[in-house]
């Protein structure tokens, strides 16, 4: 999956604008202008196109966790690795927004996927666990896209149904 693909759906999901966005990577410590962030939210058929490197989305989901949570207290400062894979982005998004394994068995299952809660903790394992699994980017697609029907779930005040994975609204 790409990164640029995985950025633009986190910012749907989350609801993100450019100066929001701008400002995470920033706390992440990656430099970022406006037009930067244009060209990495273009989808790749675009000329303006510009690929997400790989420790750019780690910086990314740095300055996410810092942006929710605030700066740790006693935090010992680690130097960002340049290896970012889909366990890692996981990880990484459950810290930032507080999430138990009960919210991302939620949004698993408004996604249409069904996982068991020893599974779900099979992704947050350390690699070199006998348990640990590997977090695909099938897993991953059905997660973002779960967060952003978990996120922008329905108010009170409106009818709501589910049709196949999306929320239609209707104003009473």
């Amino acid at each position: 999956m790409l990164a640029n693909d995985i950025l633009r759906k986190i910012r749907y999901s989350l609801d993100l604008k450019d100066k929001e966005m701008i400002k995470i990577f920033l706390g992440g410590q990656a430099e970022m202008d406006h037009a930067t962030l244009r060209n990495l939210l273009k989808k790749e058929d675009d000329p303006d196109f510009e690929l997400c490197s790989y420790p750019l989305l780690n910086s990314f989901f740095d300055g996410l966790i810092l942006y929710y949570r605030g700066p740790a207290q006693n935090a010992v400062h680690q130097a960002p690795t340049a290896e970012i894979t889909n366990n890692v982005i996981l990880r990484k998004i459950r810290i930032a927004l507080s999430y138990q394994d009960t919210d991302i068995l939620k949004i698993l299952e408004l996604a249409g996927t069904s996982v068991s809660k020893s599974e779900l903790s099979a992704f947050f394992r350390k690699p070199d666990h006998r348990h640990f699994k590997k977090c695909g980017d099938q897993w991953l697609r059905h997660f973002l896209h779960g967060l952003a029907l978990y996120k922008k779930k329905p108010t009170r005040k409106e009818t709501v149904s589910i049709q196949g994975n999306v929320w239609l609204r209707k104003k009473k």
